[in-house]
């Protein structure tokens, strides 16, 4: 394409930033933003002003054009004013251009109101969904659901002009869906555009005026209109240009063809995978799963299935990870050829940017147990907790059923997993072994968030059945209420009692003395208010849990662990408990 910047008259080293760019053809970077439409000015009648009026229309060659032919650089747009129509069917034949070229953004303003749109054929051919930002924003953005990829082009719908612009007007596209959509058409990006500003009084301007105090250079067939003047101590330019700015090529793409897999002899391509009879198994970090756990888009559910625990990633029935099994605390073992089946590649490559070494895999305990499967025997204890003492209520008259008491239902469970149950889902989340402290305690808290739905009503009910009046506990909290109650089940558990017994004796040690057995409840209770507290204040709780505390300067992982089973013991003790008063 035309070397712009070295034909254009004012040397590149004094064009302004914004003009410099206007006169530059537009790389091949996959990750770059593109400006498909502007209408920019800034300090319009002071010093530092500057305009810029710039769409960009589709060109079957390379160039450089003749600018005369094109009349858009003067208004910005791609149709000023509206048809004047008197006749019936008189704009039958009706196909706004510019200038009988096909334009990325549709855009049409009459002096005062202007309006912007991605053009229909853009959005088709490329099967992007628009979506809108509101209130001041004023923007539709275009995404790509098939992948997801968002915000794929975007910018102001609206602005007005009454002696100063509302609103600046700007619309980007995605480097790579621009080149995509130009290669389709066979046609090169054109930016027409008016750019005007100030600038300070130099030799170098000065001698293309010829001592003149006002010049236009705009050579026959020129792609541009160039007017410098002298203005307020200073050189007012006009430029009206057209500009092939983009080629109809690809940008180049990453691609999953011919990645080599460790412990995979030679290079993989989607081919060899699709033949492949043998498990060829690889094993990832399971680091890999948190791009979809943080993301609302994608379905990451664990799933026990037999003894193992599934974790395929997947996308609104798009495409799907499949058979992604946990393995150990923080291995995630897939078939290769499972890897492969159709998804974008970028999925692959993201997974291949997490795949570990035979080594690597050998530093792991396959045996050790996962935060999906402590988050699975956590919900497990509170079914039991809600199926056990929901059976002590009922033989009082309290008619709860043990979904009232904890919030999960066995029947659901078994069903459809956690499907209804986000709050499982976040908190079986990836916990890296390197996990911040911050990450830690947000944890805790969601592991007292998740048993805390037992209602306090019922704890108290079920002390007062057992002998305590309603004012000795009227001030106790659900930890407390869970310490009395468990007190009760280990006394009349240790006196051989049965459930007929539960009221017929009380102990006022019941309602004040410490149980160790719950005492990591206390402890995750403290950590998950950590955040109120000073950061030392989380290593004593650890080490009050009997937690070596060194082991934190690699991470809070092993911090989580260790809570996470305290926890989950400290619910099996009371179920043992109450579940013996009730087989007696």
């Amino acid at each position: 394409m035309t070397n712009y910047l070295d034909e254009f008259p004012i040397p590149a080293e004094l064009l302004p930033p914004r003009l410099f760019g206007l006169l530059s053809p537009v790389g091949t970077e996959s990750d770059l933003r593109v400006d498909v439409t502007t209408r920019f000015e800034v300090d319009p009648y002071g010093p530092g002003r500057e305009h810029v009026h710039m769409i960009m229309a589709l060109a079957s060659d390379q160039g450089p054009g003749d600018l005369s032919k094109y009349g858009e650089t003067g208004h910005g747009v791609v149709y000023f004013s509206q048809p004047d129509v008197h006749e019936f069917g008189e704009i039958r034949e009706f196909q706004p251009s510019v200038s009988g070229l096909d334009y990325i953004v549709a855009s049409q303003g009459g002096g005062s109101f202007f309006a912007y749109h991605l053009a229909e054929k853009v959005w088709i051919a490329l099967g992007l969904t628009p979506r809108v930002l509101g209130g001041d924003a004023q923007k539709l953005v275009y995404d790509d659901l098939s992948l997801p990829e968002f915000g794929v082009a975007e910018g102001e719908v609206s602005t007005e002009y009454h002696y100063t612009s509302k609103r600046n007007v700007n619309w980007s596209m995605s480097n790579a869906y621009l080149r995509r959509y130009l290669w389709m058409r066979g046609a090169y990006g054109v930016r027409l555009f008016f750019y005007q500003t100030l600038l300070p009084d130099c030799v170098q301007i000065r001698d293309l005026m010829q001592g003149e105090t006002h010049i236009v250079l705009n050579p026959e067939g020129s792609w541009y209109d160039l007017d410098i003047r002298e203005y307020e101590e200073r050189l007012l330019i006009q430029v009206w240009a057209i500009v092939h700015a983009v080629e109809p090529t690809l940008c180049p793409e990453p691609t999953a063809e011919g990645l080599v897999w460790p412990g995979v002899d030679g290079a993989m391509t989607h081919a060899r995978a699709d033949a492949l009879t043998a498990t060829t198994p690889v094993h990832l970090n399971d680091q890999f799963l948190e791009r979809y756990e943080q993301s609302g888009f994608f379905d990451t559910i664990p799933a026990k299935v037999g003894q193992a625990w599934y974790c395929s990633p997947s996308y609104l029935g798009q495409w799907s990870f499949t058979d992604c099994v946990r393995l150990g605390r923080n291995m995630v073992r897939v078939p290769l050829r499972e890897l492969y089946k159709p998804k974008p590649d970028r999925e692959i490559l993201h997974a291949h940017a997490h795949v570990l070494t035979p080594e690597k895999v050998a530093e792991f305990d396959p045996s050790e147990e996962h935060i999906a499967g402590k988050t699975g025997r956590l919900a497990s204890e509170l079914l039991r907790f809600g199926e056990a003492f929901g059976a002590i209520g009922q033989s009082f008259g309290d008619d709860r059923e043990p979904v009232d008491i904890v919030g999960l239902s066995r029947t659901e469970i078994n069903a459809n997993g956690w499907l209804h149950y986000p709050e499982l889902v976040r908190l079986a989340q990836v916990a890296p072994l390197e996990m911040t402290e911050q990450a830690f305690l947000s944890r805790c808290k969601s592991i007292h968030e998740i048993w805390q739905k037992i209602p306090n009503a019922f704890l108290r009910n079920l002390l007062v059945r057992a002998g305590h009046t309603r004012a000795d506990i009227k001030d106790l909290g659900s930890l407390k209420l869970l310490q009395a109650l468990t007190n009760v089940l280990e006394r009349l558990n240790g006196d051989g009692e049965d459930l007929d017994s539960f009221g017929a004796g009380t102990d006022p040690d019941d309602l004040t003395r410490r149980n160790a057995a719950l005492a990591p409840l206390f402890i995750n209770n403290e950590l998950r208010i950590g955040d109120a507290h000073n950061a030392g204040e989380t290593l004593a709780q650890l080490e009050s849990l009997s937690f070596d505390i060194a082991s934190v300067n690699q991470g809070f992982g092993k911090a989580l662990d260790h809570v996470f089973d305290g926890v989950i013991a400290a619910f099996s003790h009371m179920n043992t408990q109450a579940e013996a008063l009730l087989d007696r």
